[in-house]
C-alpha cells in the first residue's frame, strides 16, 4: 500500500505549492507563475535522480517514453495555467475542488488507453468523491458562474490527461524499480516543460521572465514543493492505476480548504462542508477496496 503514503505526501506538498503559486501570480502573471513550478523544480528533481544514479543504473527513455512524457508535460502546463486563472475569480479552496473532478476523466481514459479496468466498487468510490467535489465547488449554476467553473473543470480534465501521460511513460521504461522510474520520468518531463515555458516567456512575455529572476526566493520555494509533490505523484503512478492515486488525492481538497480559511481568509458554507464529507467517504471507500 505504498501508493497511499506516496499520494498523501504528494497532496500535502501540492497544497503548499499551489498556495505559493497563487501568491506569485500577482507578481509574475499567469504564465510566469506557471513556469515557476517547472523551472525551479527541475534542479531539485535532478539532484534526486543523481543520487539514485549513484546506487543503481538508470533506464534510458526511448521514443515511446518521450511521447508519453510529452503528452503529460504539455497537458500539465495547460492545466496549471487554467488553474491559476480560475483562482483569480473563484478562490483557492473552491478552485482546488473544481479541478478535482479529474478522477472521472482518469477512470475513463485509463480504462480505454492503459487497459486498467477499475471495477464497480472503485467506480462507486470515485463517483461519491466526485459528487463531493461538485458540492465543494460552491458553484451557483443558476447565477452563472459558468466561466470559472468551466475553466476549473477543464483544468481537472487536463491534469487527468497529464497523469495518464506520465503513467504511460513510467510503464514504458525498459527496467528499474518504481522510485527510479518515477524520478527518471519526472526529470524528463521537467526538462521538456522548462524548455517550453522559457521559450514562451522569452518570445511572448519578457517582463514575466524578468519577474521570475527578481522573485527567485519565492519561486525557489514553490519549485521545491512542486518537485517534492511531483516525485511522490509519479511514485504513486508507478505503483497503481492513476485513477486510484488521483481519487485518494481528493484529500487535497480538505487540506486546501484549511489553507483557504487560515491563510486566505476564505470561509466554507454548509454545502461545502457536506461536500468535504462525501470526499472523505469516497476516499475511505477507495482505500478499503484497494486493501482487499
Amino acid at each position: 500500500m505504498g501508493w497511499i503514503l506516496a499520494t498523501l505526501i504528494a497532496a500535502a506538498a501540492q497544497t503548499g505549492r499551489n498556495a505559493a503559486q497563487r501568491r506569485l501570480t500577482a507578481e509574475l502573471g499567469t504564465m510566469g507563475a506557471t513556469a515557476v513550478r517547472f523551472v525551479f523544480g527541475l534542479p531539485f528533481a535532478a539532484l534526486v535522480l543523481a543520487g539514485m544514479a549513484a546506487l543503481a543504473p538508470l533506464p534510458m527513455p526511448d521514443a515511446v517514453v518521450l511521447g508519453w512524457a510529452a503528452i503529460g508535460a504539455a497537458s500539465q502546463i495547460a492545466a496549471t495555467a487554467l488553474m491559476l486563472l480560475t483562482m483569480e475569480s473563484r478562490g483557492f479552496g473552491v478552485t482546488t475542488a473544481l479541478i478535482k473532478t479529474e478522477p472521472v476523466t482518469l477512470a475513463l481514459i485509463g480504462t480505454l488507453v492503459l487497459a486498467e479496468p477499475l471495477g464497480p466498487a472503485r467506480m462507486a468510490a470515485i463517483a461519491m468523491a466526485t459528487l463531493g467535489v461538485m458540492l465543494m465547488s460552491g458553484t451557483d449554476w443558476q447565477r452563472g458562474s459558468w466561466r470559472a467553473a468551466g475553466l476549473g473543470i477543464a483544468a481537472g480534465a487536463l491534469f487527468g490527461l497529464s497523469a495518464i501521460g506520465f503513467r504511460g511513460a513510467i510503464l514504458a521504461l525498459p527496467f528499474g524499480a518504481e522510485p527510479i522510474r518515477a524520478a527518471t520520468v519526472l526529470v524528463l518531463s521537467l526538462v521538456l516543460q522548462s524548455a517550453i515555458m522559457l521559450l514562451w516567456l522569452a518570445a511572448m512575455d519578457r517582463p514575466a521572465l524578468a519577474g521570475i529572476a527578481r522573485h527567485w526566493r519565492g519561486s525557489l520555494g514553490a519549485g521545491a514543493l512542486g518537485a517534492l509533490a511531483s516525485l511522490f505523484w509519479f511514485l504513486g503512478f508507478a505503483l497503481t492505476a492513476a485513477a486510484n492515486v488521483r481519487t485518494l488525492a481528493l484529500v487535497e481538497v480538505v487540506m486546501a480548504q484549511l489553507v483557504s480559511g487560515r491563510v486566505f481568509r476564505e470561509g466554507a458554507s454548509p454545502r461545502q462542508l457536506a461536500g468535504m464529507g462525501l470526499i472523505v467517504l469516497g476516499v475511505a471507500a477507495l482505500v478499503a477496496v484497494s486493501a482487499r
